[in-house]
């Protein structure tokens, strides 16, 4: 373990030093792109206005003959485009795979400074943190990058999830975290196909009546406990929880229920594959705006967060006024990125 007094030293001579706090900007979605795909650079500048974070993806759904194509594609958009405020991030491939070595290497050294997140694969520990830790501090000291580039770690693994805590404080690179739930299924071995979501099977049931009645069932979320361990790891940390992808495109209806539970949970995003789901993740992780503005008079009523108050027949303290303050800051936070949405909070 690092001394505590080093932890915030660069890992390599002429890197630059890391943040000390975990920067919040708007991060509803996580647009994944593969852009081997020379369509998709070219409709970059299009996209790029719509969503929070736009990725180059290099791992899983892209082939092995893409991958080197992904990632020039990355390199070009992260080169040539403007993405204005939309960060760019990547999904590098896994830490076992051939084209880990050559992703790291190229970016850092080639687009650097225009690189804000590294997405990690599989993460099993703080281990796999470290090592990519000191192998992006030593390219950015080479490239002259100025600033550092955080990592990201995707939480699909039972190893991973055992390690949670610690992968969360491995780094003060570390960005936040996201739920890979195929994989996680899998390495749970969870008797599922589904990416994300619910399953019709995982029920609960009403006890048997008298009268022999049909006992009702509800369906339950098999995603809970991995989703709250995780916001805790990460909010515990200073860093930043996210779901993952939702595989049924088409179930619009069921990846905005999957979405939202999420986001009241405590995510700040998710994962969007495809350009129905921008539009839905933008409305479940930007808060109602009935309830900003139900906040804001909260906040207003009690400016120093003291004492017990009655507004609108509820009563609030010092605790209903932190939950007000963290609507009202991300509402703020929105606001000054999406004009609808600051008229809506009356901002």
């Amino acid at each position: 373990m690092r001394n505590p007094r080093d932890f915030f030293q660069p890992l390599a001579i002429g890197a630059p030093d890391p943040v000390r706090e975990i920067p919040f900007r708007p991060s509803r979605m996580i647009h994944f792109l593969n852009f081997a795909n020379e369509k998709m650079v070219a409709k970059v500048p299009e996209i790029a206005p719509t969503v929070d974070i736009l990725l180059g993806n290099l791992e899983d759904a892209v082939s092995v003959d893409d991958k080197v194509a992904a990632r020039e594609g990355l390199i070009k958009v992260g080169s040539e485009v403007d993405l204005g405020d939309t960060q760019l991030w990547t999904r590098i491939n896994s830490l076992e795979s051939p084209w880990v070595l050559d992703d790291l290497t190229e970016l850092v050294t080639r687009i650097g400074n225009k690189l804000d997140v590294i997405m990690i694969p599989k993460v099993e520990g703080a281990q796999d943190i470290h090592y990519v830790d000191r192998l992006v501090a030593q390219l950015e000291a080479k490239a002259g990058v100025t600033r550092p580039i955080l990592l990201h770690a995707i939480l699909e693994t039972a190893s991973g999830m055992v390690n949670v805590e610690a992968i969360a404080s491995a780094s003060p690179r570390m960005q936040g975290i996201s739920l890979g739930p195929a994989d996680l299924a899998a390495s749970r071995r969870m008797k599922t196909t589904r990416v994300g979501g619910g399953h019709p099977g995982y029920v609960s049931i009403a006890d048997p009546t008298e009268d022999g009645a049909e006992r009702r069932t509800a369906q339950q979320d098999p995603w809970h406990y991995t989703i709250a361990r995780m916001v805790d790891a990460c909010t515990a940390n200073g860093i930043l929880p996210f779901y993952g992808p939702f595989g049924d495109i088409k179930d619009t209806e069921a990846c905005e229920a999957q979405f939202r539970a999420a986001f009241l949970l405590g995510c700040v995003g998710t994962w969007s594959l495809h350009p129905v789901q921008i539009g839905i993740a933008k409305k479940v992780f930007s808060p109602d705006p009935d309830e900003v503005r139900f906040a804001k008079k909260v906040i207003e009523a009690i400016p120093d967060g003291r004492g017990v108050h009655m507004i609108d027949g509820k009563m609030q303290d010092d605790a209903t006024w932190k939950q007000s303050k963290v609507l009202v800051d991300l509402a703020t936070l929105l606001a000054e990125k999406d004009p609808e949405l600051k008229t809506a909070y009356g901002l």
